[in-house]
């Protein structure tokens, strides 16, 4: 099973909104915080395209103001042209000033869990891995050397996150009842992308992860896919 990953930047994001839906525009309007809508925003920016980009549909503004993406009940993003439902299925993340979509198909009879997440490498206090982290987790980071030690920070929580984005829960489950092991095997391809493993309940996810400057990013899919195809845009 393939998966598409498309990153977009602030930067990229067009000043006007004649890309979003009639509804999407309704629900931006209605969001206070300058920093919320500009988060939204983006990451919608970059799910249309990274849609477009996989379903081979036109990318222009005009044709992905079609498209929308509503949150499901639980509250994670699905993809419709007007009443019906598109055959993918998408996990969107943004940090900083960067948003990442990561897409793959959800047509029958493939059932696809996916999530995905960016997350800075910085300094974390000891009781971040306490409170979140397992004990086989908080094993890892304790053998790690100090200038690893951020990394798999950032890495062990990026993880967990697309694992609950997967799950289409996100922080309403404990973190620590996922368990991600990044030291699974050895990178692939040209794009550096490392394989990974996590589990939650008996179900197993196979992933990837890959860092560039101070950024690691993470994904996941149940069934296991291949490394994630960057999507290079060309408009």
């Amino acid at each position: 099973m393939d998966v598409h990953w498309l990153e977009q930047t602030s930067a990229d994001l067009p000043a006007a909104d004649d890309w979003l839906s009639a509804g999407e525009a309704v629900r931006l309007s209605g969001m206070r915080f300058a920093k919320r809508r500009a988060d939204w925003r983006l990451g919608r920016w970059t799910a249309k395209r990274a849609v477009s980009f996989y379903l081979n549909l036109p990318v222009e503004r005009g044709a992905l103001a079609h498209m929308e993406i509503r949150p499901a009940p639980g509250g994670a993003p699905e993809v419709s042209f007007g009443n019906e439902r598109a055959p993918v299925t998408i996990s969107i993340s943004h940090r900083g000033d960067r948003a990442a979509c990561a897409v793959g198909q959800a047509a029958p009879p493939a059932c696809l869990l996916l999530g995905c997440d960016l997350e800075i490498v910085e300094p974390r206090s000891d009781a971040f891995a306490t409170d979140y982290f397992t004990a086989e987790e908080q094993r890892l980071v304790a053998q790690a050397s100090p200038a690893d030690r951020w990394r798999l920070l950032a890495l062990l929580w990026s993880g967990k996150e697309s694992v609950l984005k997967a799950l289409r829960e996100g922080l309403r489950l404990d973190t620590r009842s996922v368990v991600v092991d990044p030291f699974t095997g050895q990178a692939s391809g040209a794009d550096d992308w490392r394989p990974l493993r996590a589990h939650h309940d008996g179900l197993i996810f196979h992933g990837w992860w890959r860092q560039s400057d101070n950024l690691i990013r993470t994904m996941v899919a149940s069934p296991a896919s291949a490394s994630p195809l960057i999507a290079i845009p060309t408009v």
